[in-house]
């Protein structure tokens, strides 16, 4: 490219003083905290002034070996120039000092991943210059304390600990318990001695030159964008890593400079239940990470929340009344501008508000669809917008029990209702042991005085959180909201002695493994195991629903072999059965020995005898089944896995079952050996059965359609039975099992005399079905994508193993994610386009779905909208969110045509 027409990478953007370089549109590339800085100031509102590094020097930086690009130190010299000239105030001058913040901000908000500091700037001189400026030595030197710990946390990697550690001594000496408490000495005293503390572990003093510190933080904050903790959460909220994070640098104002200074943070409506007012705590004589970092329990932020609390200490309506005013005013002039409910932070200085941040709201899946519908209703967004705004995997928080109001509540404590919902678990008392003890293992509830980003992984495995300290805004509340986790936040009365695994609340004392339950919709902790309910989809849910259904295309079906998972998918909206697992059926205990019967068998007359039995177990179970799905589609998968599966292994299983059964233990030991695969997977199960054994497909094909028959003759609304056979690889396999299932089928309707609509087809999950989907057509009337078979064969990577080393290369950034939890689009994906183009080239009207996992992934189901796919199949209780998935998709391909 010639010289002259390159365009050169800008890598700051200025914001502040009523102007800025950049906007909400621009959130890619600033980052969602700098592009809404940029919007704000440019709407006029008090922002202080900063600037923003680009997310793209974070991918420059990590693509080039952690070096900044040549022209980033310009630019900031630049950027910090406009700040010193907006203030007044210039960096690093002792007499008139700009300190500054230094945040993350990447395009996903993710609260509390990433490092900030504040208070950057400070040293021996420049806090002498902060105490004349502010006429206040106390306050210069609480900030110099706060800067010297974040820092040394931050960019030092010194443990917050130690500090903390050294400010209870000093507390204890002066006979204190809250910070405002110490004096302007006292700090003096505390920064003395964390200044040794730091020279004493790294071997060297504090760092005292500002462009040193500014560079260090830059850098802190870049690094945090790879620090565990974000990666974990990236990987729970697919964030690509290769967005990286902006750096925002912008002007400190301080929240703790006296009476008449605060910090707080905002919701334009509660986030847990979406009510249309103002939600949200602050602090008076207190700084952000006060707030957010739970040190100290906030005070209410208007006069009806305070009362509602319970609460004595004022509001910041009542202890700050014109600011108030002119806060309110601002907050309703963002939620319009920007359509959405808004997240703010913000300080007063000395009576003066500034804007610090804006960004649509976590909120939970309850809040989020009361949100979206009001919305709507007000006519700030359209239908098809409210849709848009719900994330559908967080409706899964709204389809899990919660407490039944006629339960005994003997409540043990309680605290603030963080996050809604109910759990039951045992309580422990560190992440680690949250990880160890819960997820799939078992159901644990994390207790802590106050989680910290490093409790992560323990938040995520563990059914609910409660903490001691903190407020509504804290860390623990937010990511429990995000993950829909259960919370209990501020529980003064709790008091947990971590090392001797123990929490005391109202005179009784509870040990780690002992069962609690939280309501985090009233912050009750309560004792035992209290009853639950199912939550009622109504209201808003309903109406949401309403209208994605409205727009979608795609259908929704589930997987479903039981009476009662075929019902929950009716009640969650399924619009038929999209895989019904036979096997599951011969694994019923009332069934299992005649299925031995049938495999022990020495020939065919022996297996047909034994399949006799099975039938009218197998038939009355499709009458069932087809009763519930009245009249919808039911796609029933014929028997799928290796016939050893159904076989005891073990000498003393195989010793158990003969005995109870009356079967020889030596031939059902040696059918055992007969039946052993290197490789099972791959060996014979699918349709080989059907062929090898056809006696087998024939006795589930007539089951089928005499099911249909007795259905219908009932008077019930006609079932449509889809008959897949799995596995299939050739066109000739297809046509020998077409030839079975109308022979069976026409022979069955001729003995009942009523005629019966079926169709015939197969599951697609080998990659030369794929291939030569054209040959499968000529006798398949429809595919039935098997993704989870049709991922392990493309890969050739089991899923009950991949766990052993896919985070590895999730982490390494070999897998962007899961294989098996989202659809890969790239190979799987291509895979599917194919069999689908020439599937409809031989058969133009032959049905397509899919009935993996992958059936319930968003991202997945935008694939499927994208390829023209008919209907997605997934678990019953994943229904609402494919239906969610399926309308946004539709928006999603409709918009990409405009």
């Amino acid at each position: 490219m010639p010289a002259e027409t390159m365009t050169k990478t800008r890598w700051v953007y200025a914001f502040g003083g009523g102007r800025a370089d950049g906007d909400a549109s621009m959130k890619n590339l600033l980052g969602g905290k700098g592009a809404n800085l940029a919007e704000m100031s440019s709407l006029g509102l008090p922002v202080p002034p900063g600037f923003t590094i680009t997310t793209e020097a974070c991918v420059h930086y990590y693509g080039n070996e952690k070096r900044y690009p040549a022209e980033l130190e310009g630019e900031v010299a630049t950027a910090l120039k406009i700040v010193e000239q907006q203030t007044g105030k210039t960096f690093g001058d002792p007499a008139n000092p700009l300190l500054v913040s230094v945040r993350s901000g990447a395009r996903a908000s993710m609260p509390g991943m990433m490092d900030t500091v504040l208070n950057l700037g400070l040293n021996d001189q420049t806090v002498e210059g902060l105490a004349k400026l502010a006429g206040d030595r106390r306050f210069a030197f609480d900030s110099y304390r706060r800067f010297i710990q974040m820092y040394s946390n931050v960019v030092l990697d010194l443990d917050h600990h130690m500090f903390e550690e050294i400010l209870d001594e000093h507390k204890e000496r002066l006979d204190v318990t809250v910070d405002t408490a110490l004096s302007a000495d006292d700090w003096e005293a505390v920064v003395r001695d964390y200044k040794k503390a730091v020279e004493g572990e790294l071997g060297q003093a504090f760092p005292q030159d500002p462009q040193a510190q500014l560079w260090g933080a830059v850098s802190a904050v870049f690094a945090s964008w790879m620090n565990d903790r974000a990666k974990f959460y990236r990987r729970m909220h697919d964030i690509p890593e290769s967005w990286g994070t902006a750096v925002n640098v912008q002007s400190m104002v301080f929240g703790n400079m006296g009476e008449t200074s605060a910090t707080g943070v905002a919701f334009t409506r509660n986030p847990s239940t979406g009510e249309n007012r103002l939600y949200g705590e602050f602090l008076i004589n207190a700084q952000g990470e006060d707030v957010v970092a739970g040190i100290r329990t906030p005070q209410a932020l208007t006069k009806i929340a305070r009362e509602e609390m319970g609460e004595k200490n004022p509001s910041m309506e009542e202890a700050l009344p014109d600011v108030f005013v002119q806060f309110k005013a601002v907050v309703e002039k963002l939620e319009t501008h920007y359509r959405d409910m808004q997240d703010i932070e913000f300080t007063v200085e000395k009576g003066r508000l500034y804007m610090l941040q804006t960004r649509n709201g976590k909120r939970t899946a309850k809040a989020a669809l009361k949100v979206a519908v009001d919305l709507a209703s007000e006519g700030l967004i359209t239908r098809e917008e409210a849709v848009m705004r719900v994330e559908p995997s967080s409706l899964d928080q709204l389809l899990h029990p919660t407490i039944d109001p006629a339960s005994n509540r003997e409540v043990i404590a309680t605290g603030l209702p963080a996050s809604p919902g109910a759990a039951t678990g045992k309580i422990v008392f560190t992440a680690a042991d949250a990880e160890l003890q819960g997820g799939s293992v078992g159901a644990v509830i994390l207790v802590r005085e106050e989680t910290s980003p490093e409790d992560i992984r323990g938040m995520d495995a563990a059914r609910g959180i409660v903490t001691a300290r903190g407020g509504m805004t804290s860390h623990a509340a937010v990511v429990a909201r995000g993950m829909g986790r259960p919370c209990v936040s501020g529980a003064g009365e709790i008091h947990i002695d971590a090392k001797t695994g123990e929490m005391r609340a109202r005179g009784r004392t509870f040990k780690a493994g002992d069962i609690i339950t939280i309501d985090g919709s009233t912050g009750e902790v309560l004792t035992g195991d209290v009853k639950m309910i199912e939550p009622e989809l109504s209201g808003d849910f309903a109406t949401l629903m309403e209208w994605a259904d409205g727009v979608r295309r795609l259908k929704v079906r589930a997987n479903a072999e039981t009476a009662v998972d075929a019902t929950t998918a009716r009640q969650f909206g399924a619009e038929g059965i999209g895989l019904c697992r036979t096997e599951h059926m011969f694994f019923d205990p009332t069934r299992i020995q005649a299925v031995r019967e049938m495999i022990l068998a020495d020939d065919e007359a022996g297996r047909r005898t034994a399949l006799a039995k099975i039938l009218p177990m197998q038939r009355d179970d499709f009458v069932e089944l087809f009763g519930i799905m009245e009249g919808l589609p039911v796609t029933i998968r014929l028997l799928d896995p290796p016939l050893h599966e159904f076989l005891p292994h073990t000498e003393e299983d195989i010793a158990s079952v003969a005995a109870a059964s009356g079967l020889d233990p030596e031939k059902l030991k040696r059918r055992v050996e007969d039946l052993h695969e290197v490789n099972p997977m791959l060996g014979l199960r699918g349709c080989r059965l059907g062929v090898s054994f056809p006696e087998i497909y024939e006795m589930q094909v007539r089951a089928i359609i005499e099911a249909a028959c007795e259905v219908a003759t009932a008077g019930r609304p006609a079932p449509i039975p889809e008959i897949m056979h799995p596995l299939v690889a050739k066109g000739e396999e297809m046509k020998f099992l077409r030839i079975l299932t109308d022979r069976v089928a026409r022979q069955v309707i001729a003995e009942k005399g009523r005629e019966i609509e079926y169709l015939v087809g197969t599951m697609v999950e080998l990659p030369r079905a794929c291939m030569r989907a054209g040959d499968l057509a000529e006798n398949a009337e429809f595919f039935s994508f098997g993704t989870n078979d049709l991922t392990q064969t493309t890969f050739g990577i089991s899923r009950d193993d991949s766990g052993r080393f896919l985070n590895a290369y999730i982490d390494k950034g070999i897998f962007e994610k899961d294989p098996f939890v989202s659809l890969d689009q790239e190979g799987v994906g291509d895979l599917i386009r194919v069999a689908a183009e020439r599937g409809r080239a031989v058969r133009p009207d032959v049905k397509l779905g899919i009935c993996g996992e992958h059936g319930g992934d968003p991202a997945s189901i935008a694939f499927c909208e994208s390829v023209g796919l008919d209907y997605v199949s997934c678990s019953a209780y994943r229904v609402p969110i494919a239906r969610l998935a399926a309308a946004q998709a539709a928006i999603g391909e409709r918009e990409k045509d405009r």
